[in-house]
């Protein structure tokens, strides 16, 4: 699995690092290593335990090493699974070769193309309906709109797309790997989200073209913003948003 792979690959760093502070939001979660790095996951509240304490290890996790909680994110619950990707994030280094640009502006899509896209990402589906021949959207809680399908029809539709932009938040469920893998005809394939690890080595060898994520350069304000509800939209300046093509 991915996750896997980013354990094998991170795991010398993480054994140097110890986890600082931790933030479970309801839009992501942060996490603040002991070296000022920062990283973030999304945060799936639907599938948080019920009662009144949804992470077991509530109250222990600061101070913990980071490769400890890094291993979580192979785990079954969701929760503590979003603070494993969170730790993994936070131990990558953005590739020196990163983008600032807006992921429209790097997407190849031609008119013809049929695109899949696992996760509604707002301010793309104009682009996409605009730009290609026809665009199929899969969502947990698909909305009623033109083209939204459930999530589980994903698998049974993406290999006939040309296009795949799936949510790095699939990462954080165990999807991904199946995403990917159905992802059979695509000449486009972009892992998009905060949830994104940048780790080219780990994604240009399944066929993803294009990692779209983000880097945290102010760790403090971030978490203020993941504590008070905030997501995408009130990040603001705490991070960088990077862009990174893997098929040159």
């Amino acid at each position: 699995m991915i996750t896997d792979e980013l354990l094998e690959l991170l795991a010398e760093k993480a054994r140097h690092r110890v986890v600082q502070d931790v933030r479970i939001g309801l839009g992501y979660t942060a996490v603040l290593l002991d070296d000022g790095a920062c990283g973030l996951a999304y945060t799936f509240r639907d599938e948080a335990a019920e009662g009144c304490s949804v992470l077991q290890q509530a109250g222990t996790v600061a101070g913990r090493a980071a490769l400890e909680v890094a291993a979580w994110a192979n785990g079954l619950d969701a929760v503590s699974a979003a603070v494993g990707v969170a730790t993994l994030n936070a131990l990558i280094e953005p590739p020196a070769n990163a983008l600032e640009a807006d992921v429209r502006e790097l997407i190849r899509v031609r008119p013809n193309d049929v695109v899949g896209m696992v996760g509604h990402f707002g301010p793309l589906v104009t682009f996409l309906r605009d730009s290609a021949a026809r665009l199929h959207i899969f969502e947990r809680r698909p909305a009623q709109e033109p083209d939204v399908h459930p999530a589980w029809t994903a698998p049974m539709l993406l290999p006939e797309c040309d296009v795949v932009i799936i949510t790095s938040a699939s990462l954080v469920t165990r999807a991904l790997d199946e995403l990917l893998e159905r992802a059979v005809r695509a000449h486009e394939l972009v892992l998009l989200g905060p949830s994104t690890p940048m780790l080219p080595e780990v994604f240009a060898k399944r066929r993803v073209t294009l990692l779209s994520g983000v880097h945290v350069v102010d760790g403090a304000g971030l978490l203020r913003v993941v504590s008070e509800g905030g997501g995408t939209r009130e990040f603001g300046t705490t991070v960088r948003k990077l862009a990174l093509r893997l098929d040159g």
